[in-house]
């Protein structure tokens, strides 16, 4: 996968679109970084030359630059919400936030695991049933990803296999829900 996107389905990516998936980039090494089992993640995303005028000190310490000091346009600065506490239901968590305006947009990370297509023919109804026999199961395959979304109106997904650790994968409609959640997270 290119580190940044030359074009998108409808013509040649947006500045926005290229902040948004470097940013995603940059949250899959970062999250990465401390290893495998982690709970889900949160982030703000926010516009870095808005970020560098409010707080000009901070953005300083961090090491941020600006457009005019030759960063990409449109660059975004994570910002992890460390009291994001999920409850189990992703979803439902999202569903009952709300980002204040100064918020560009969001970005969530998350572990899964799944069985790829064709294993998937004995799994029971049952919820809590499923989750023990995909966890149990040899084909399982456990996978990393972060989804975010922003105010333009563009989602985008990024994901790494434990199977294929020196891998990136991402696409914009890489986990469509998630991303829907995360948009409406925005409005």
């Amino acid at each position: 996968m290119p580190a940044v996107p030359t074009s998108g389905p409808d013509g040649p990516a947006t500045d926005q679109q290229e902040a948004l998936l470097a940013a995603l980039i940059e949250l899959e090494r970062h999250v990465g970084s401390a290893g495998w089992d982690a709970p889900p993640r949160l982030f703000a995303l926010v516009q870095t030359d808005v970020f560098a005028a409010a707080e000009p000190a901070l953005a300083a310490e961090l090491g941020l630059r600006t457009t005019a000091e030759g960063a990409a346009p449109a660059a975004l600065t994570a910002i992890e919400q460390e009291d994001f506490v999920p409850t189990g239901d992703l979803l439902g968590d999202l569903a009952a936030l709300e980002w204040p305006a100064t918020v560009f947009g969001c970005a969530l990370s998350a572990e899964r695991t799944f069985l790829p297509a064709g294993q998937e023919g004995d799994l029971p109804e049952d919820p809590a049933a499923a989750a023990a026999y995909v966890a149990a199961h040899p084909a399982r395959q456990d996978i990393r990803v972060v989804v975010g979304a922003d105010r333009a109106g563009n989602v985008h997904g990024v994901a790494r296999l434990v199977s294929a650790p020196n891998e990136l994968l991402g696409a914009a409609d890489l986990v469509p829900g998630l991303g829907a959640a995360l948009a409406h997270t925005l409005v």
